[in-house]
């Protein structure tokens, strides 16, 4: 969850000796916003079921305005909370909740703790990719 990443590459010629050079830096800005205050089992509970009468109706709507809500095997893909449900998000808020493949959202539920916890890499700057420099 880097909210940015800058990267400060340049290259030139040095006035005093005509040869090339190359430098820069990189500043990363970041931010878990995943600080809120864990739940109580009870109202993560009231969460999770007030989800669970919501998931039906949510999914039908995704999917007449965006298509048919995605499936595996004839299951339907988890609906993802960006604002987890155990940290007092929205459980019926559409602008909450979008479909993830499983195996995606087991990524994004083992990466919650390293997010809550400021623990890398949601600590650092993002990785240095270079296909995007031009």
């Amino acid at each position: 969850m880097w909210l940015a990443d800058f990267k400060f590459d340049w290259e030139g010629r040095l006035v005093a000796l005509p040869v090339p050079v190359k430098g820069g830096s990189r500043y990363g800005i970041y931010h878990c916003c995943c600080d809120y205050p864990e739940l109580s089992p009870e109202d993560n509970a009231a969460q999770r079921k007030a989800w669970s009468r919501f998931r039906t109706s949510f999914r039908k709507a995704w999917s007449e305005k965006f298509g048919q809500w995605p499936e595996q095997g004839g299951v339907s893909w988890p609906g993802h909370h960006i604002r987890d449900l155990w940290h007092g998000g929205n459980p019926v808020d559409p602008n909450n909740v979008f479909p993830a493949q499983p195996d995606v959202h087991e990524v994004y539920n083992d990466q919650y703790p390293a997010c809550y916890g400021g623990k890398s890499p949601w600590n650092t700057v993002g990785p240095n990719l270079p296909y995007t420099d031009n």
